[in-house]
C-alpha cells in the first residue's frame, strides 16, 4: 500500500482494494499481527513526512475553488435576499475565535456565511451542528424553515467525539438511543419510543435512499453528516426496509471541497491501534472534478474481556460540476470482524433482572465470531433544464454478507446463570435502488412554490443458512469458558426473503411573504411486494402484494427573522410483522399486512444569534403483532406521547453546548391481553436526557476540555411490565489540544467514557433483549492536516 518515495497525495483506489482484498481472509494471528503493523506503519511514515517533507501550501479560500454546490432546485434569479443585520454580526461574532497557534481558525464557524464547497449545508455555530439537513425528496431544508425536528451532525462534531460508528455520533441526540451493546455487531436505535435498523434489510439512508449504506454498521469514515429527520416519514423517504417509523438517520457522505490531505493515528483501551486517512482534490480549468478518498485499518483488544475487533474501511467520492450537468458516484467497502462479539441478553419468563455486572465482563465465548462484509455503490445525477427545472436520476445498490457462529444467551435466575446455543448464521444480502424525478420552482401570483415529483423502487433479497451447535453454560457476574466448539457451515443459501417498495410522490412547498409562511403539502403511494420462504428450505411460505396512500402537511409560520413556529401530520408505513417460527405459533412465517403509523407535531425554533433552540410536542401511534391463543396477528397498538428539548450553539465565543431532554409517555393503547393494555411499551423510558459541552480555556490558548453527561430513565424489558431495568447516568470527559508544528495543524484528543465506570443496563430492543452498558473507555488520536 505504501512504496519508497511514494507521497501520500497519491493514494488510490487501488491501494484501497489491496486494503478491502486482504481483510476479506479469514481472521487469523497472522491476520491480526499484520494489521498492528499496518496501524504502526500508517503512524510511523505519517510523521516521516510530516518532519521531513518541506510544508505545503493550502489553496486559500475563494482562490481557484469550485462554486458552491447545493442538491436543492435552483432558485428564481429575479429574487435577491439582502443577509439581516443579526447574520451579519453573528458571522462577525464568529470569525473572531481563534483556537490554536499560527493563526489556525476554528473549523466550528469558519465559512458560516458562505455554503460548503463538499455541497453540505453550513455550520451553525460552533461547528457542532449544521444549519440545517435533508427532508427526503424535499432535499436540503434550513432549520427555521422545516416543519420538522431534524439535528444534523457535522464531521467536526464527529471527530471531536472519537466517534467510529453511527451510534458513537449520535450519542448526545436526546431523541435517540442505541438499543444494541458496544461492542456488538449493529447498530439499532429507539428514536421517539420506536425501533430503527432491528433487522437485516439496512435502515439507514445515505444521500435519502435507502438500500446504499452498509446493512448494520456506519462507520465514520466516509460520513461529512449525520442526519436525523425524527418521526415517521414515508411520503418523504419511503417506507422503511425494516419499517422503523420513529425517524430517518442519513448519512451525507464525504466528497471533495477544498484540496485536504489528512492523517490520523489513534488507540483505544485495551490495546486497539488503528490508522485513518482522508484526502481530497479538485481538478479541471474550474475545479469542476472533484476525487476524495479516505478509509482505515483498525485492530485489537476491546475493553471487554476477551473480545477483539479488526475492521477496515475504503471510500471513494467521484464528482462532476458542470455548467448544468452535475454527477457524484460514491464507492464503499469495509469489514467488520469480532472475536467474542457481545451480545444482548434474554431474560427468563417470571424471573426479576438481576443486578447488571461489570461492563468488562464477557459471557460470550473466546471462540464466537462474526464476519460482516459490505460494498455499496451509488450514482447520482442532476441536470438544470432552466434556472428553474433540474432533472434528477439516482442509481446504487449494496451487497452484505456475513457469518457469524454465537449465541443469544438467556439470563435463568437472579444469581445471572446464562444458557446458550451457539448457531452458524449464514446470510447474503442484495440490495438496489433506483429514483428519478424533476423538482421546479415557479411563481403562482404571490405564492412561490417548490415543487418535487419522484418514482422509486427498491429491491431486496436475503439468503440464509442456520445450523446450531450444542448448549453453553455461564453466569454474567462469573464467566466460563466452555470446550471449543466449530461452525458446522452447510453449502448453499436458500432464500429467505424478499420485497419490492416502488413510489410515487409528489411534493410542493408553498411559501409567501418572503417566507414568512410555508406550507408543504405532499403524497405517496407506496407499494409494498414482499415473500417469505421456509428457513433453510427456500420453498414459498406466503407473500402478499399491498399497496397504501401516505400524505404529509407541514406548516411553518416565521413572526420574526429568528422564530419559527411549526406543526406537521405524517404518517409511517412499515411492512407487517413476520410471526415467528417457534413453539406454539400456529402460523409461523406469516407476512401480516402493512402497517400505518401517523404522527402529529407542533413546536417552536428560536435561533437566538450563536445558540439555538427547539421545543416540540408529538404524538405516534403504530399497530404491532402479538401471539394469542397461538396465533400471531396485528392486535396491538402502541402510542407515544413526547415532549422534546433540543439546545445546541455558543453560549460564548469559546463556550459550547450541545444536548435537551426528551419526556416520553408511551402506551399500549390496544392489545388482545387485556391485562397490557395501559403499559409501557418495551424499551421505552420515561426520560432521556442529554447535556454537552466544550469550554476552551483562555489561559491555555489551543487546549480544550469536553464533557457529557448522559441519563436514561427505567425500561421494561417485557410487554407485562413486569421485569424492569433501573435508569442510569453516564459520565464521559476529554480534551483536545490544537496547535501547529512545523506548519501544519494538528489536533491532539483524549477521552474517557464512562468515567467512573458506572454498572449498569443501557438499553432494550423491541423483541425484550436487552444490553449491558460500556465500561469505561480511553480513546487517544493524533490528527494532522498535510
Amino acid at each position: 500500500m505504501i512504496v519508497a518515495g511514494r507521497a501520500w497525495s497519491q493514494f488510490t483506489l487501488g491501494d484501497v482494494l489491496l486494503l478491502r482484498d486482504f481483510l476479506e481472509m479469514r481472521r487469523a494471528v497472522e491476520v491480526g499481527t499484520a494489521a498492528r503493523f499496518g496501524a504502526t506503519l500508517l503512524g510511523g511514515v505519517m510523521l516521516l513526512a510530516w518532519f521531513e517533507s518541506p510544508a505545503q501550501s493550502q489553496t486559500s479560500q475563494g482562490a481557484n475553488s469550485l462554486p458552491p454546490v447545493t442538491v436543492d432546485a435552483p432558485t428564481q434569479q429575479t429574487i435577491h435576499r439582502t443577509p439581516s443585520k443579526r447574520d451579519a454580526s453573528r458571522v462577525r461574532s464568529t470569525s473572531r475565535r481563534v483556537t490554536a497557534p499560527g493563526a489556525l481558525q476554528a473549523e466550528a464557524v469558519a465559512a458560516q456565511s458562505q455554503p460548503s464547497r463538499s455541497g453540505v449545508v453550513p455550520a451553525f455555530a460552533g461547528g457542532q451542528v449544521a444549519q440545517g439537513a435533508r427532508l427526503g425528496l424535499l432535499g436540503n431544508t434550513g432549520t427555521m424553515k422545516s416543519p420538522f425536528n431534524v439535528t444534523s451532525y457535522t464531521d467536526k462534531f464527529i471527530r471531536d467525539q472519537q466517534a467510529a460508528t453511527g451510534a458513537d455520533a449520535l450519542i448526545l441526540d436526546p431523541s435517540v438511543r442505541s438499543s444494541h451493546p458496544t461492542g456488538g455487531v449493529l447498530d439499532s436505535f429507539y428514536i421517539r419510543g420506536f425501533p430503527v435498523n432491528e433487522g437485516n434489510n439496512g435502515e439507514f439512508a445515505f444521500e435519502g435512499l435507502y438500500g446504499i449504506a452498509p446493512t448494520y454498521r456506519i462507520f465514520t469514515d466516509y460520513v461529512e453528516r449525520i442526519e436525523v429527520l425524527k418521526g415517521p416519514s414515508a411520503a418523504l423517504s419511503g417506507i422503511a426496509p425494516n419499517g422503523g417509523v420513529g425517524g430517518v438517520i442519513n448519512v451525507v457522505p464525504k466528497r471533495a471541497g477544498e484540496d485536504l490531505t489528512r492523517f490520523t493515528v489513534d488507540y483505544g483501551s485495551a490495546a486497539r491501534f488503528g490508522g485513518h486517512w482522508d484526502v481530497a482534490r479538485r481538478y479541471g480549468d474550474s475545479k469542476e472534478w472533484g476525487v476524495r478518498a479516505s478509509g482505515s485499518l483498525r485492530d485489537g483488544d476491546t475493553p471487554i474481556d476477551r473480545q477483539s475487533e479488526t475492521t477496515g474501511v475504503g471510500s471513494l467520492a467521484l464528482d462532476y460540476q458542470g455548467e448544468r450537468y452535475r454527477s457524484w458516484l460514491y464507492l464503499i467497502a469495509q469489514t467488520d470482524r469480532f472475536d467474542a462479539p457481545s451480545r444482548p441478553f434474554l431474560m427468563a419468563a417470571g424471573v426479576p433482572v438481576p443486578k447488571a455486572p461489570d461492563g468488562r465482563l464477557n459471557v460470550t465465548q473466546p471462540w464466537e465470531w462474526s464476519r460482516i462484509n459490505d460494498q455499496s455503490v451509488l450514482w447520482r445525477n442532476e441536470y438544470d433544464v432552466t434556472d428553474q427545472v433540474t432533472l434528477f436520476a439516482d442509481v446504487g445498490g449494496s451487497r452484505t454478507n456475513v457469518e457469524r457462529f454465537f449465541g443469544l444467551p438467556t439470563i435463568t435466575n437472579t444469581r445471572g446463570d446464562t444458557t446458550s446455543t451457539p448457531q452458524f448464521f449464514g446470510l447474503s444480502i442484495d440490495r438496489h435502488t433506483y429514483d428519478g424525478g424533476v423538482r421546479a420552482r415557479f411563481d403562482t401570483g404571490f405564492v412561490r412554490h417548490a415543487v418535487t415529483f419522484q418514482a422509486s423502487v427498491y429491491h431486496d433479497e436475503l439468503y440464509r443458512r442456520l445450523t446450531n451447535g450444542t448448549l453453553v453454560t455461564s453466569n454474567i457476574y462469573s464467566p466460563t469458558v466452555a470446550p471449543t466448539q466449530f461452525a458446522n457451515e452447510i453449502a448453499g443459501r436458500p432464500r429467505l426473503s424478499d420485497s419490492q417498495l416502488t413510489g410515487l410522490s409528489i411534493a410542493d412547498t408553498l411559501s409567501v411573504l418572503d417566507e414568512r409562511v410555508l406550507l408543504t403539502l405532499g403524497v405517496r403511494r407506496q407499494g409494498v411486494e414482499a415473500n417469505n420462504y421456509v428457513s433453510n428450505v427456500g420453498t414459498l411460505a406466503n407473500s402478499y402484494d399491498k399497496s397504501a396512500t401516505t400524505p404529509v402537511v407541514g406548516l411553518v409560520v416565521r413572526p420574526r427573522d429568528n422564530v419559527s413556529l411549526y406543526a406537521n401530520y405524517i404518517e409511517g408505513l412499515s411492512k407487517g410483522d413476520i410471526a415467528p417460527q417457534q413453539t406454539g405459533v400456529s402460523n409461523g412465517g406469516e407476512i401480516l399486512p402493512p402497517y400505518i403509523a401517523k404522527q402529529y407535531e407542533a413546536g417552536v425554533k428560536v435561533d437566538f444569534g450563536r445558540v439555538a433552540t427547539t421545543f416540540s410536542a408529538f404524538e405516534i401511534s403504530k399497530a404491532s403483532g402479538e401471539t394469542l391463543a397461538g396465533r400471531f396477528g396485528a392486535t396491538a397498538e402502541t402510542q407515544v406521547r413526547g415532549l422534546e428539548f433540543n439546545v445546541f450553539g455558543e453560549l460564548r465565543p469559546d463556550v459550547r453546548v450541545l444536548g435537551g431532554v426528551s419526556l416520553l409517555d408511551g402506551t399500549l393503547t390496544k392489545s388482545a391481553i387485556t391485562s397490557r393494555v395501559g403499559n409501557t411499551p418495551i424499551g421505552v423510558p420515561n426520560v432521556q436526557a442529554n447535556v454537552g459541552a466544550e469550554w476552551d480555556l483562555p489561559w491555555a490558548r489551543g487546549l480544550t476540555l469536553n464533557g457529557a453527561v448522559i441519563y436514561t430513565g427505567r425500561q421494561f424489558v417485557d410487554a407485562d411490565n413486569k421485569q424492569p431495568i433501573p435508569d442510569w447516568t453516564r459520565l464521559d470527559l476529554g480534551a483536545r489540544y490544537t496547535t501547529a508544528i512545523n506548519g501544519r495543524k494538528t489536533v491532539f484528543r483524549a477521552n474517557i467514557q464512562n468515567v467512573t465506570g458506572t454498572t449498569y443496563w443501557s438499553s432494550v430492543a423491541s423483541f425484550g433483549t436487552f444490553f449491558l452498558g460500556a465500561p469505561r473507555t480511553y480513546l487517544v488520536s493524533m490528527t494532522v492536516d498535510m
